[in-house]
């Protein structure tokens, strides 16, 4: 049982240590499992925009996260 449980422990590993490389080392015409992001800085959903600050801002004094 120890065994299994070292071997799959050892699979996830492995399988996080290529997705991580797989980024660097891009192979032409191979998709790769996690796509980019490409968020374009200004536009209202992204973190820095002032929409989305004040959507989040709000949305946090809705909740009771902040003392609005």
């Amino acid at each position: 049982m120890l065994k299994r449980i070292g071997v799959g422990l050892l699979a996830i590993a492995m399988y996080g240590i290529c997705l991580e490389f797989g980024e660097r080392f891009e192979v032409p015409g191979v998709r790769s499992a996690v796509p980019t992001a490409e968020a374009v800085v200004g536009r209202p959903l992204t973190p820095v925009s002032y929409a989305g600050v004040a959507r989040r801002t709000s949305r946090r004094c809705a909740a009771g996260v902040y003392d609005c």
